[in-house]
């Protein structure tokens, strides 16, 4: 299925360096996509743009004369500046000339222009960011991870659709299992909006295995892990400064003197495929669930390789059709959880007489 992605190449901390040269090395890769390449007209010059015109009408470019920087506020850069690379790019989506976009500028941005030009779908109420993680089996996906600190139990069971419909998508496995983040896996922990969110999970027909500890994140419990963008974004980044420690603590010791360093030589090849299975960039590129169209976050520090990640994660996205496959689970989730005729008409009588 031929897929079009529409790319800010303005956004992060490498901007055109990085995301032009991932571009092409996505297009040489993968012959079923287009992409559509925003940003300002200066970028496209040079060697640079005689390579983008070797793959012929797989490659559009579109002008823009603004970017939004990394530390601008949400609401200058969703009002003032129309005319982004990372608002066209948005605009693309919302017309139908692009099946996604991906952006590794301004999170905070990226999220208040996608939820204003695209909206939501029909039965979700905010949209959240969901990433893959690597754990002792396969990997596991995440949400919410920053979008929405406070949440209601009624967010978190759409979260947790939503992350199910996006595995199905990307990693082709029927009937996920979710579980929901807690400090203990017993029905009676957790504060209130975590147990009536676990209730509403039991009954929201997913397969939903029961509450998980901080420790189970990187055993492979489950395939989706539910819980408010506060906790996830704190889970996330004590991960990643974990595996920073770690990788620190590793070559310290290796490097501690020369005989430390010769027994490195002959580990090379472990510490190599460690490396690989730990790398960070393998798992670039969140998703903002919930919105009329795919929207994927890169990180802002991405290299070629990683940027290129994000990208076959939103081709991936897209092809699959993950937009489709929420509204669909979520028009069946209200069908089937509807309140009968005379419940409605109690509570609206209710309603009337307070």
């Amino acid at each position: 299925m031929d897929v079009t992605i529409a790319i800010d190449c303005m956004g992060g901390d490498h901007g055109p360096s990085v995301t032009l040269p991932a571009a092409c090395e996505f297009l040489r890769a993968d012959p079923d996509v287009k992409l559509v390449l925003v940003g300002l007209p200066e970028i496209f010059t040079g060697a640079i743009a005689s390579e983008l015109a070797s793959f012929g009408a797989r490659v559009r470019i579109q002008h823009a004369s603004e970017v939004i920087s990394m530390d601008e506020a949400p609401a200058i850069a969703m009002r003032v500046k129309k005319d982004s690379s990372m608002r066209v790019a948005i605009d693309l989506v919302k017309r139908g000339e692009a099946q996604a976009c991906i952006s590794a500028g301004n999170t905070g941005a990226l999220m208040a222009v996608s939820r204003f030009v695209l909206k939501t779908l029909p039965g979700i109420d905010r949209p959240a960011i969901v990433q893959s993680l690597p754990t002792a089996k396969n990997s596991t996906y995440m949400l919410d991870l920053g979008a929405n600190v406070d949440c209601t139990p009624e967010h978190l069971l759409q979260f947790g659709i939503m992350g199910a419909m996006l595995v199905e998508a990307l990693e082709h496995r029927e009937r996920p299992e979710v579980g929901l983040l807690n400090i203990g896996e017993e029905e009676i922990k957790g504060n209130e909006i975590v147990k009536q969110a676990a209730e509403l999970l039991r009954g929201s027909g997913l397969n939903f295995i029961g509450n998980i500890e901080g420790n189970s994140i990187y055993k492979g419990v489950c395939d989706v892990i539910v819980c408010d963008g506060f906790v996830g974004n704190v889970a996330l980044k004590a991960s990643e400064g974990l595996g920073t420690m770690l990788a620190s603590f590793l070559k310290e010791e290796f490097q501690r003197n020369w005989l430390t360093r010769l027994c490195a030589l002959p580990a090379l090849p472990i510490i190599k495929r460690f490396r690989r299975r730990a790398d960070h960039r393998r798992y670039n590129g969140a998703v903002l669930l919930g919105l009329r169209g795919v929207v994927v976050k890169s990180h802002g520090s991405a290299d070629i390789f990683a940027f290129g990640q994000a990208l076959r994660r939103s081709a991936e996205a897209a092809r699959n059709r993950l937009i489709e496959r929420i509204e669909r689970r979520m028009i069946e989730y209200t069908k089937t959880h509807a309140p009968e005729p005379q419940v409605l008409q109690a509570a609206t009588q209710a309603l009337r007489t307070a």
